[in-house]
């Protein structure tokens, strides 16, 4: 089922950024009043900028991961200056410019930091489980967020 991330300019100058698997249709329901209660409060609202993914719950992890994005990072990408992105990443500005050789790869800079700002993932693993007399199952978010849409 395809999917649609989307970030809307509401009326207040700040945006909302969402995810859905019909994009007409969501901004329809958002300036109608029918969308989330931020941009209710906050009509009328347009489309400023969305990608198209295969998969809805990929759009869903694009949305969160943008969630987390300062107001510049986002308009860096509304406005297509993949320049700057780097450059207003709070992981670049902890760790400084990458000096390896191959784009996207960095070398290492002493121990890694736990993170803790929003918008920024720890590595999952598999399901655990903890046994007692209660059982709780703990999966990574990617199953999660797969249950949610496709109801298993």
């Amino acid at each position: 089922m395809k999917g649609f991330m989307y970030i809307l300019l509401c009326s207040n100058g700040k945006y909302y950024t969402g995810s859905t698997n019909n994009l007409e249709k969501r901004i329809l329901q958002h300036n109608n009043g029918e969308g989330a209660n931020f941009t209710r409060k906050h009509l009328p609202v347009q489309l400023i900028y969305f990608e198209e993914f295969d998969r809805i719950d990929d759009a869903f992890y694009r949305e969160k991961q943008i969630q987390g994005w300062s107001r510049k990072k986002k308009e860096a990408l509304i406005n297509d200056d993949q320049g700057k992105l780097p450059d207003l990443s709070r992981n670049y500005t902890q760790h400084g410019p990458s000096t390896s050789s191959r784009p996207g790869e960095r070398q290492a800079q002493g121990p890694p930091q736990p993170s803790s700002g929003p918008g920024e993932r720890q590595a999952q693993g598999p399901p655990q489980t903890i046994s007692g007399p209660l059982q709780l199952v703990v999966e990574p978010v990617e199953t999660i967020v797969f249950n949610l849409f496709y109801k298993l």
